[in-house]
């Protein structure tokens, strides 16, 4: 009996595969290495193979597509309802098998290389902010030790903190201004593949028409837009701005029962990383917001009402659901419009 719809458990070097057939009974139940499962589903008649989404799933995904399978990608937090028992590869191949097979589920779009690889970019930006501050905050604290304080932000380091070596140059031991220059060596390189990383990631965003089109909002630039369109892909998987935004984690967090609807903070699901600069951006729009010579109205309002940070990820929100809207209907970004009346 062939099998109609495959779960695959992926890992580094070992597969578990469990496949049913059209009855719904257990047609596949099989182990393969790394070298041997592309020659494997290459031979298989053509079905639906279903993985979680989880580290390579996207390269598989693309890989199994180019042999006729319809392939559909799981966050693992919709599979694990469906293992039993105990957990280990051959359940949590079941689990995914049966999940996939659920007619309300949701399912993961397949990247691109071209979508990972602008991804990669900002994941490499992220940990190279994070070095950063971690060089950083080990200058001040070596430095505190022997009394100097440097002030709070980048920019000290940059160009002050010389200086203050300088001026203190006969308080402080040679083997301790060595190893502090060390360090400021370190922290300039990683500055320097900041700036050259975030430079690629404009010229991405120069290239790229949606991108731009993103780039037009207020509280958005080029380093989310950049992120946003390559973690979207196809707008058109989602139904509404609203599901992108839960998507996204910018709707209120659902704690009903009884028929009486409780709504706390934002459930926070799916990219932090997206999320966070879509908050960022909104907060810096919101500086500025009371203080034009022409202020948003609703936002004014708003503030009037609820606190700042409620109206910040609204403000995100909103721009969230803004993208939706020009990446599905292909048009450009306009001050004040408003929808026809339906």
């Amino acid at each position: 009996m062939n099998a109609t719809r495959i779960g695959i458990d992926l890992a580094k070097n070992s597969f578990q595969l469990h496949g049913v057939g059209s009855n719904g009974k257990v047609a596949l139940r099989k182990k393969l290495t790394r070298t041997k499962l592309l020659p494997f589903i290459a031979n298989l008649p053509a079905c639906e193979i279903g993985m979680e989404a989880c580290g390579s799933a996207h390269y598989w995904a693309r890989e199994f597509a180019k042999f006729g399978h319809s392939v559909k990608l799981i966050a693992p937090q919709f599979v694990k309802p469906y293992v039993k028992s105990n957990k280990n590869d051959s359940a949590d191949a079941e689990a995914i098998c049966e999940a996939m097979s659920r007619p309300n589920m949701r399912f993961v779009p397949i990247k691109t290389q071209e979508q990972q690889a602008s991804l990669s970019m900002h994941r490499v930006r992220e940990g190279l902010v994070q070095e950063r501050t971690a060089v950083a905050n080990r200058i001040r604290g070596l430095l505190f030790e022997f009394g100097l304080v440097i002030p709070a932000g980048i920019r000290h380091l940059r160009f002050g903190l010389q200086d203050v070596i300088e001026a203190n140059e006969h308080a402080l031991p040679n083997t301790f201004r060595l190893l502090v220059q060390r360090l400021l060596d370190h922290f300039a390189y990683l500055d320097q593949q900041l700036k050259e990383l975030e430079q690629d990631i404009h010229r991405e965003y120069r290239a790229s028409e949606a991108c731009r089109r993103l780039g037009a909002i207020p509280g958005i630039g080029p380093i989310t837009a950049t992120a946003l369109v390559a973690t979207i892909g196809d707008a058109r998987s989602f139904q509404s701005g609203r599901q992108l935004a839960a998507w996204l984690g910018l709707v209120p967090r659902q704690h009903s029962t009884g028929g009486k609807p409780t709504l706390l903070g934002i459930s926070k699901r799916g990219d932090g990383y997206l999320r966070r600069n879509l908050i960022h951006g909104a907060r810096a729009v919101m500086r500025f917001a009371t203080d034009k010579d022409e202020p948003v109205p609703w936002l004014v309002h708003l503030l009037q009402r609820r606190h700042k940070n409620v109206v910040i990820t609204a403000l995100a929100n909103k721009n969230v659901r803004v993208a939706w809207a020009l990446l599905t209907h292909e048009c450009d970004y306009q001050i004040g419009y408003r929808g026809s009346a339906a």
